[in-house]
């Protein structure tokens, strides 16, 4: 199976069950910690009020880290990402798949509460009667935002859509992301092709349109709704870009009014994060794109998290990362880093200096 589909001219997430181990990290521990047995890719990772963090095991559900331990508080098949609320309470997205059978938690707003999941919205229905970007109807929810009084966005990735669900489970959408005419030298240059070969991918046209793959959403201080895009095939490099939707946006086609780039020029956005500085966190999945990690290829060279002044320039916070896919920061301000999050046996949280 493929963590990437194809959806019209464009690739999507999907979570994918491909067995994965995991090494938990607790604030005062190094990562020479013992294993957590995670059952597939972590995708989501969180802070909740209590200091503890959550993690997102798309295989099993929801585990907490406390104290270099981990455990499972709530199983959710398919889980992407989590949203505290407060001590065991907290919002949870899961995926899907459009490869073949998905668990019946897919594509949907789950509350957790003490171990129990509640199903508060479905998704994957939203998308296939309203559809906001006129597309083939997909779905994957893949990143989740809380907002005060109890809504919360929901960036789905497959939709290319920004979502927003209120307590009573009552669905709408924000923003839709264009297509953009992108370069198609990245995907040429991973399959090794040769000038004047028209074979396989080495026949694409130098240019062609790449859909925008809304895979994650972060509310900044202003309010506003931050969202990263990865970009799809054919995973250009330095294409990915933040946009900014103003607080309270309803049916907005970007660009628009509302909806503008505040950052621009990376390369397969996974994941935003706003941190006590007030900087916004954009981690880039890997700097040779997506498709070096899941093409047939190769060609990865890691992945880049970044620390941007908004309207203002990004420095680079670490480099050279192995499939880096979500950060968060603890109640002290430490920054926390989800990695080699594909790899079997391999995906770890670190602490950031």
């Amino acid at each position: 199976m493929s963590l990437w589909r194809n959806r019209a001219s464009g690739l999507v997430l999907s979570a994918v069950v491909v067995g994965l181990l995991w090494a938990p990290v607790h604030a005062k521990q190094s990562d020479e910690v013992p294993f957590y047995p995670f059952g597939t890719p972590t995708f989501g990772l969180s802070d909740a009020p209590d200091g503890s963090l959550l993690v997102a095991d798309a295989g099993s559900g929801i585990v907490e880290l406390r104290n270099g331990e981990g455990a499972l508080v709530a199983a959710l098949p398919g889980v992407t990402d989590i949203a505290p609320i407060g001590r065991g309470v907290m919002y949870a997205t899961t995926g899907g798949s459009p490869d073949g059978p998905n668990p019946p938690t897919a594509r949907s707003l789950w509350r957790v509460s003490r171990g129990s999941t509640k199903l508060v919205a479905d998704l994957g229905a939203f998308e296939a009667t309203v559809n906001p970007d006129g597309g083939a109807i997909d779905s994957n929810p893949f990143d989740v935002a809380l907002l005060n009084g109890g809504s919360v966005l929901v960036a789905d990735a497959a939709a290319n859509a920004l979502l927003i669900v209120d307590a009573d489970g009552a669905v709408d959408w924000v923003a839709t992301l264009p297509n953009e005419l992108v370069s198609t030298a990245n995907i040429k240059l991973l399959a090794h092709c040769t000038p004047g070969s028209m074979v396989g991918f080495c026949g694409l046209p130098p240019m062609m349109p790449a859909q925008p793959v809304t895979a994650s959403v972060a509310v900044g201080p202003d309010g506003a709704y931050y969202v990263g895009e990865l970009k799809g095939f054919p995973a250009p490099t330095g294409a990915s870009k933040v946009w900014r939707i103003a607080a309270g946006t309803r049916h907005a086609h970007c660009p628009s009014a509302a909806c503008s780039v505040v950052a621009s020029g990376f390369t397969s956005i996974i994941d935003v994060a706003f941190g006590p500085d007030g900087k916004l966190y954009v981690v880039e999945l890997d700097e040779h794109s997506w498709f070096a990690i899941e093409g047939p290829f190769g060609g990865a060279i890691g992945g880049t998290v970044n620390a941007c002044q908004l309207g203002g320039s990004c420095s680079v916070v670490a480099a050279g990362v192995t499939m880096p896919i979500a950060v968060t920061f603890d109640k002290r301000g430490q920054l926390f880093l989800l990695k080699n999050a594909l790899i079997p046996g391999a995906a770890q949280v670190s602490a950031i200096p």
